[in-house]
């Protein structure tokens, strides 16, 4: 009886004798033993066929074939023709598995009946054995037919697959040369099957000079074949599954072109490798362009490059002489077809970082844009940097082993005491001391002084008059003074010194005119309470009308307090915390003589000056709750101040005060607004005292006083009180609830907290403790845009329900600076705050957000494109019409108005695809102007596309800056670098519900 193992291997072989014994000994030390080998030599004229027959007297498992098809394909068809297992293996001459592959690839066939394949990882092995990192397709287990409609992700021997669907099939198609592979495993997943991923590098491929997948032409003419069949029907597939019969679907750009285009680029690096020239970069044109591709599109090059020059990852950056030249051409060709050298710049970054993350920096590696070294931590020399190159990526060494990396942008000479800052801000000073002689470490720590008297760079001291502080600039002189490091003008500060001038003098070039900015309407009161209540009012009213008695929100109030006075003549009244007389005015004429009172004689002063012209007015300074009330009054008036009183116990003393001022039957007014501290559960003002719900059921629950009318608005109450006379009976009252119709101003509003809160501010602020805050990053607050910027635009209605739930839940808004205080002293948050930012300056910033935000008493953070601002958002003119940005006036405005900006640099290019030169210039230059519309220091960026790379950090702070947002998401904690805080992005199409599982999360 013929004996059907579980797997047929198939191994063509063509003049293998130097490499045939170890792909067979592979097998021979697999875990599972039901397995069949079929040897095919394909017209080998060297000792292949006598190590095949010596593999077959020891082992029955061997078989071999004979074939002439002098092809890969051929030979393997010749294979398949013969074997009897279940599944089918192919492995070439030159390659090998690992002793456990085909154990796990069973294994997981056995979980997946359904299953037509199973593949697993694999490393490439270089002709010195070097490896490449291992590499696995997991796409190819999600969507088998997308993938190979684009790209061969798996190796030939790196799979086992069902044998009968290969022979339904027909096996490897003989007329192509390369790619045969390829194209079966696309007809194989066209049939709609599953495949299932052993995420391990099971499967070693033998990089060689003599390898198929050198020849670029002839890759590519195949690869145009099989990936033009992957978009379209294939007949060779009688039962293709539905969705895959017409070909692949070119969704998202992921068109047939696109797909040749990567593998163009994988060939063109290969040939740069191997010292070629890319012949024709037409075909490159297909390859996307966006910022989130260039570091695909640097590992794909990367790639390419291994396989080209038989490199591993660690040898590139050593053999950059031998293809550097053509590789960067490459990536400048790249830049001009798409018409971007910004991006192609871009690319050549990510893949210089990307050689020399794997270099030890044995020797120095100067690349086309960055030098990669070694610098003795201990005694550092100064580093010249050649022609082109603007980064330097540094292991810093301590007796031989690395201690720190540092990677940063250089605009020139990098010189010795620069590298002393830089090693101070990386190795901890007890490793540098170590080990020094005397007289070295009385000079380490001579720089170590320094650096801490310097704290951040001297370019602020050019910058006089745009904001800077007084702190920055005294350590600049400092610097300058005793360490020299500015004298050398081709020197990296040397160089950034004169960027800073260029960008002062080009502000000061500017055609807008500086205008200071205005100043707030009301000053603010000088402190809190007083034990002297005189003097606490007299400096609240320094300020002329400090609460805008004039507003249309305090008249309907006041014509209210009018309505419910008593009916009939009224003799003798007194007003208590008359003001500055604006009531007492309107007061007047309904009363006989009006005695009009005020703690603050600078109040009193004011009112006698308002209503000179009123002859039954006398005015007089009176502490109610201290002094003798006059008595046998008609009336009193009191409104919005018995909030004022220190507790309940002192309101209840002088409610009696106030039934004893009255005469029998005499009424009292009282006008106040209801406080949160009375009721959460309804609107009410957000102040640390009790308020009008609490006052009128003080004065109710008075002996003497009953309450007759009532009205009550959603913000406040105006109740009349009257002293009942012996023998009266006391009635029901009258209330009468009626709309507020006047607007509200902000000062106002922003106290209120409309429908109730779940949590006092206060309250919190006392209670709870937190380790890290949520940081909401927003972009635009309109209606109306592009349908394709959905993402980054709020609807102004949900921005509000989102600002009132904080407000409702006891959050504050906090601004970078004091969240880098708290980062720097390790000081637990406090309460909940919240940091609130906009990055791009939308003028529907203005518009929408910035009037709901001051509505809840919050305020922002806003992040501008400086060379845009009064401009439009022209980074996003191909997504529809750009939105119109704030210009400098409108942003002196809000500025004024308690709004807080930053820098989204001065062009808004993503900063990876900058020069180092360009990059500094823009993160000045922004800073300047923002400081110039401001009239305040400028200390935080916010990176434009939240695209950073390892540069911006670094060179950001010697610019000026001191915390930054780049593209961590996530909220901010006290562990968190100050120059790259995460941020929590706050999309468009998302519910409230949404929202509010942010923040919880966040505050977990």
């Amino acid at each position: 009886m013929v004996h059907h193992p579980l797997v047929s291997i198939v191994v063509p072989a063509h003049n293998a004798e130097v490499t045939l014994a170890q792909a067979l000994d592979c097998l021979v030390g697999q875990d599972i033993a039901d397995w069949e080998a079929i040897v095919v030599d394909d017209a080998s004229t060297d000792r292949t066929p006598a190590i095949i027959a010596g593999y077959m007297e020891g082992d029955a498992r061997f078989r071999t074939l004979k074939s002439c098809a002098h092809s890969a394909a051929g030979a393997r068809n010749k294979g398949i023709s013969t074997a009897r297992g279940r599944w089918l293996m192919f492995l070439d001459a030159d390659d090998w598995v690992d002793a456990g592959f085909l154990a796990k690839m069973l294994a997981a066939l056995k979980t997946a009946p359904d299953a037509v394949a199973a593949y697993c990882g694999f490393r490439r092995v270089m002709p010195d054995g070097a490896l490449t990192p291992p590499s696995i397709a997991t796409e190819v287990a999600i969507e088998p037919f997308e993938t190979f409609a684009r790209r061969c992700g798996i190796r030939t021997h790196a799979l086992l697959i069902d044998r009968a669907t290969i022979v339904e099939l027909g096996g490897f198609d003989v007329s192509l040369r390369t790619c045969e592979d390829w194209d079966l495993w696309q007809r194989v997943a066209r049939q709609g099957k599953n495949w299932l991923m052993v995420d391990e590098p099971l499967a070693f491929y033998r990089a060689s000079p003599n390898s198929l997948t050198r020849n670029s032409t002839q890759m590519l003419a195949d690869a145009e074949i099989v990936i033009a069949r992957g978009f379209s029907a294939d007949p060779r597939v009688k039962h293709p599954a539905p969705a895959h019969a017409k070909g692949a679907i070119p969704a998202n750009g992921r068109t047939a072109s696109e797909a040749l285009a990567w593998f163009a680029l994988w060939n063109a690096a290969s040939d740069c490798g191997s010292g070629s020239r890319l012949a024709n970069p037409e075909p490159l044109r297909a390859l996307p362009v966006g910022r989130k591709w260039a570091r695909e599109v640097a590992k794909v090059i990367f790639d390419g490059l291994m396989v080209g020059s038989l490199s591993g990852p660690a040898q590139l950056a050593a053999r950059w002489d031998r293809f550097g030249g053509p590789l960067s051409k490459l990536i400048v060709e790249l830049g001009q077809v798409w018409d971007n050298p910004v991006a192609g710049r871009r690319v050549q970054y990510h893949l210089e970082q990307m050689l020399l993350d794997f270099d030890d920096l044995a020797a120095p590696r100067p690349l086309a844009r960055t030098l990669g070294i070694r610098v003795d931590a201990r005694n550092p020399t100064s580093t010249e940097l050649p022609e082109g190159i603007d980064q330097i990526y540094a292991y810093l060494m301590i007796d031989g082993r690395i201690e720190a990396l540092v990677q940063f942008g250089a605009l020139g000479k990098v010189t010795r005491r620069h590298w002393m800052e830089l090693i101070l801000d990386l190795v901890p000073p007890r490793e540098i001391i170590r080990g020094l002689s005397g007289h070295r470490r009385m000079a380490f720590r001579f720089w170590k002084g320094v650096a801490r008297l310097a704290g951040r760079s001297p370019v602020h001291a050019l910058q006089k008059g745009t904001g800077a502080d007084k702190s920055d600039m005294l350590a600049a002189s400092a610097l300058l003074s005793m360490a020299g490091r500015r004298s050398d003008q081709d020197s990296h500060y040397g160089r950034l010194a004169r960027l800073a001038a260029e960008a002062k003098q080009l502000m000061r070039s500017s055609a807008e005119v500086a205008e200071p900015l205005a100043a707030p309407r009301h000053a603010p009161a000088d402190g809190g309470r007083d034990n002297d209540r005189a003097s606490f009012w007299d400096r609240h009213f320094a300020t002329e009308d400090p609460w805008n008695y004039g507003s249309a929100y305090e008249q309907e109030k006041y014509e209210r307090q009018l309505e419910i006075l008593p009916a009939g003549p009224i003799g003798r009244a007194l007003e208590l915390a008359c003001a500055e007389g604006h009531f007492t005015r309107q007061l007047a004429p309904r009363v006989g003589h009006l005695t009009a009172t005020d703690i603050s004689a600078v109040a009193i002063a004011r009112a006698r000056a308002r209503c000179g012209d009123q002859p039954n007015v006398e005015f007089g300074v009176l502490d109610f709750s201290a002094d003798t009330l006059p008595r046998e009054m008609d009336l009193i008036v009191c409104s919005e101040v018995l909030y004022y009183l220190d507790d309940l116990a002192e309101l209840r003393r002088v409610a009696k005060k106030l039934v004893e001022a009255l005469a029998p039957g005499g009424s009292f007014v009282s006008a106040h607004a209801f406080v949160l501290r009375d009721n959460l559960e309804r609107t009410g003002f957000d102040w640390n005292t009790f308020g009008a719900q609490a006052i009128s059921e003080t004065l109710a629950a008075t002996e003497g006083l009953i309450l007759e009318q009532s009205i009550q608005t959603e913000l406040y109450r105006i109740d009349r009180f009257r002293r009942l006379p012996p023998g009266d009976v006391a009635t029901e009252p009258t209330i009468d609830h009626v709309p507020i119709r006047a607007p509200i101003e902000r000062e106002v509003a922003r106290k209120i907290v409309w429908g109730g809160a779940r949590a006092l501010r206060r309250d919190v602020a006392r209670s709870e403790r937190r380790q890290r805050i949520p940081v909401l990053m927003y972009h635009g607050v309109a209606d109306d845009g592009p349908a394709a910027l959905a993402r980054f635009r709020l609807a102004p209605a949900a921005f509000a329900e989102q600002m009132a739930w904080l407000r409702a839940n006891g959050f504050h808004a906090i601004m970078s600076e004091q969240l880098e205080w708290f980062i720097a002293n390790r000081h637990p948050f406090v309460g909940r705050p919240v940091l609130i930012t906009f990055d791009d300056g939308f003028q529907n910033f203005a518009d929408h957000a910035w009037p709901i935000l001051r509505r809840n008493d919050l305020t922002a953070e806003v992040f501008l494109v400086t060379d845009l601002v009064g401009d439009s958002a022209k980074w996003d003119a191909d997504c529809g019409p750009p939105t119109p940005l704030m210009d400098a006036g409108t942003v002196r405005r809000l500025a004024g108005e308690g709004a807080f900006f930053g820098s989204h640099m001065a062009t808004h290019r993503a900063i990876d695809g900058l020069s180092s030169s360009e990059l500094a210039a823009e993160l000045l230059r922004s800073r300047m102007f923002v400081e110039r519309w401001t009239g305040r220091p400028t200390t935080t960026f916010a990176a434009p596309f939240s695209v950073t790379d390892r540069r911006l950090g670094r060179l950001a702070r010697e610019c000026g800056y001191r915390t930054g947002f780049g593209g961590r998401h996530g909220p901010a904690d006290l562990d968190c670098d100050p120059i790259d805080l995460p941020r929590i992005e706050i999309r468009g199409d998302r519910s409230l519900d949404d929202f509010v599982a942010i923040l919880e999360a966040a505050l977990e």
